[in-house]
């Protein structure tokens, strides 16, 4: 049964994902609003299919920030980075230059207002990121990084990207880690989804200006609160 939810997932959410991103260019000449509010529809179309195709649904633990904080995110799926979008205020999403770097694609989520990262592009790269953060902060929308830096399954615990300190102290924000168990249903690389509960814990903030080691150690154990200890 969850192989025939998969596959009805598949056809359903990607097929109109296409449509979705062929419309984006015209929807994003309308101006910065428009293709946010486009954005946030097509985010709750995957909910909608999520919830209703693979039978998978989310329960949030603790209270989503409200403002400019820094978002740090455990990633075990694809799930925890469209529903997050849900959870906050038209947060501005840390990604890859070059995913922000593709035609046509790239001037879209730029007109969204993303945050794009070069770790390779020296001090010309690090201005236009800080450039990019700043222009969220001042809007007062959540900046979202999820600071392991790629997908990992559950149970693993991989060291911060060393990143997030550096983004951290050149913000001077504080910090809501937030924890989850996605990849229980949703596994890395395996196409067949199986339904269930996904928790996403919102944990306690962490304050601007700690040293790195602590900052680092802070977030790290609470975005792991839900994985096995040890």
């Amino acid at each position: 049964m969850s192989l025939v939810r998969s596959v009805l997932f598949a056809l359903v959410f990607y097929s109109w994902t296409v449509v979705a991103v062929l419309l984006s260019f015209p929807i994003s000449l309308l101006g910065t609003r428009a293709i946010r509010g486009w954005a946030h529809l097509w985010v709750r179309y995957h909910r909608w299919c999520a919830v209703w195709l693979l039978g998978i649904t989310s329960r949030v633990e603790g209270a989503a920030p409200d403002g400019a904080v820094l978002v740090a995110v455990k990633h075990q799926s694809m799930f925890e980075t469209l529903e997050i979008m849900l959870m906050l205020k038209e947060p501005a999403m840390v990604l890859k230059r070059e995913l922000a770097d593709i035609p046509l694609w790239g001037w879209v989520v730029r007109r969204y207002g993303v945050i794009p990262v070069d770790r390779a592009g020296g001090a010309a790269a690090l201005r236009r990121m800080m450039r990019a953060a700043e222009a969220a902060i001042a809007e007062g929308r959540p900046i979202v990084i999820f600071p392991e830096g790629t997908r990992v399954a559950p149970g693993e615990r991989p060291p911060l990207q060393p990143g997030f300190a550096g983004l951290y102290r050149a913000l001077k924000l504080a910090v809501a880690p937030v924890a989850l168990n996605s990849g229980r249903l949703w596994p890395r690389n395996r196409f067949v989804k199986r339904p269930g509960i996904v928790t996403m814990r919102f944990m306690p903030l962490v304050p601007p200006d700690l040293p790195r080691g602590e900052i680092e150690a802070a977030v790290h154990d609470a975005i792991n609160a839900l994985e096995p200890a040890g």
